[in-house]
């Protein structure tokens, strides 16, 4: 048995130091909290809950999902971003709180980009123009006809000050140069009530929160605001296709880790999520949810994180969006 001197007894804890990956290779060896910065029910908090089964059967630990809504998503992307970067805390963050938010109100304390770092793209949820049936249109051409005749313009409603609807809305106002007012909403549900009602005569909101008052005929969906039609509804027409040019609109689901999280951990985790989400039945779940399969690895994550902070920087200071 060799003998213990005090080099030796002094060279072991710093060998263990020396071998990061002995601890990555068992991760993870606790829960891990997937950490959703919005109210329980969203399509974030449902990708999460979906997801955090077949999480659980490959990595043989609790994936526990958190629900730390407040500050447009920013109080929660927070709470990630100056977590321990063990892997055991992630944020599942949307295009509103990771994008949007932070063009609004800057002033977080931290860069995201910097600060949080990509494992994978999950979900794509498309954005969509709902209309009333009380203000008699059926499509893009004829809205835009409705609003240039009336000299008090008209009103939107979305999910919130910087949301992606909120946005979307924006973004549709400074291509076509109509005359519309945005009226904020606490969440798309009641957005959706007054839209039924006729209190609100047009909505950007996400396609699966308004597709089952459309189908029930209660609202008509004039256009999705992604680049190609939406492969669960595809008999729904774009915004481009209907005559505005260069609009597309993307309302996305990811999950992010705090800077500093091991690599092993992030290409582990993405390649699981990757196999995950080309289930079948995963992708049906997905489809019977009006969303599609959005998988990026981490370096094609953080690459589009940062296309989309470069294309919406700059229709946030033409449409002089402002934070609550």
């Amino acid at each position: 048995m060799p003998r213990l001197t005090r080099r030796t007894a002094f060279a072991a804890p710093a060998l263990l130091l020396a071998r990061p990956g002995a601890a990555q290779e068992n991760w993870p060896s606790r829960p891990v909290t997937l950490l959703v910065p919005w109210a329980p029910g969203g399509s974030n908090d449902v990708a999460a809950r979906l997801l955090t089964p077949q999480l659980e059967a490959r990595f043989g630990q609790p994936f526990i999902v958190e629900n730390r809504p407040g500050g447009g998503g920013s109080v929660g992307m927070g709470m990630v971003a100056r977590a321990r970067p063990d892997g055991l805390t992630l944020l599942v963050s949307s295009a509103s709180n990771h994008v949007f938010h932070p063009l609004i109100a800057p002033d977080l304390g931290y860069d995201v980009r910097q600060a949080l770092v990509g494992i994978a793209m999950l979900v794509d949820v498309p954005n969509v123009i709902a209309a009333s049936n009380q203000l008699g249109v059926r499509s893009i051409p004829e809205l835009i006809a409705k609003v240039k005749a009336d000299p008090k313009g008209i009103t939107f409603a979305s999910s919130g000050v910087g949301s992606s609807n909120h946005l979307a809305g924006e973004l549709f106002r400074l291509r076509t140069g109509l005359d519309m007012t945005h009226v904020p909403y606490r969440g798309g549900g009641q957005a959706i009530t007054d839209l039924v009602a006729g209190t609100v005569p047009l909505a950007f909101l996400n396609l699966p929160t308004v597709v089952g008052p459309a189908d029930a005929g209660q609202v008509r969906l004039l256009a999705v605001g992604t680049g190609t039609r939406v492969p669960s509804r595809p008999d729904i027409p774009t915004v481009a296709e209907q005559g505005v040019a260069d609009y597309a609109v993307r309302s996305w689901t990811g999950l992010f880790g705090p800077k500093g999280t091991p690599r092993p951990v992030i290409e582990r985790l993405s390649a699981a999520l990757k196999e995950i989400l080309d289930q079948p039945t995963i992708r049906r779940r997905l489809t019977d949810m009006a969303s599609d399969p959005l998988y990026m690895d981490p370096a094609e994550t953080d690459r589009f994180v940062g296309q989309e902070y470069d294309r919406w920087g700059p229709v946030v200071k033409a449409a002089d969006v402002k934070p609550e």
